[in-house]
């Protein structure tokens, strides 16, 4: 049966950080393509970031890009989601979801950037 379980949202001022983390079982975690998708109040989910089964490849959209870092412990079956910079437009429910069709089935994580 797959968990996947996210943690590490929360509160936080504009300009500032957060780091999601992502533990999964049930899967076949170091073989897949994790990433990381988000959903804002009133808002289908909208892809953050990806990163290959091995760890080598990322990929950001655009405008999470050069703020964001998406990283992944296989040994420990864990995704993770560096945020710096955090922009008002950036709070949302985070997501981890698995393989090319990336499948979501977590509860997510709040993130909610406000002064």
């Amino acid at each position: 049966q797959v968990q996947v379980v996210e943690s590490g949202g929360g509160l936080v001022e504009p300009g500032g950080s957060l780091r999601l983390s992502c533990q999964a079982s049930g899967l076949d975690f170091s073989n897949l393509r994790m990433s990381w998708v988000r959903q804002a109040p009133g808002w289908g989910l909208q892809w953050v970031a990806d990163i290959s089964d091995r760890g080598d490849i990322t990929s950001y959209s655009h405008s999470v890009k050069g703020r964001f870092t998406i990283s992944r412990d296989n040994a420990k079956n864990t995704l993770y989601l560096q945020m710096n910079n955090l922009k008002p437009e950036d709070t949302a429910v985070y997501y981890c979801a698995y393989g090319d069709a990336r499948d979501v089935r977590g509860q997510g994580t709040q993130v909610t950037v406000s002064s």
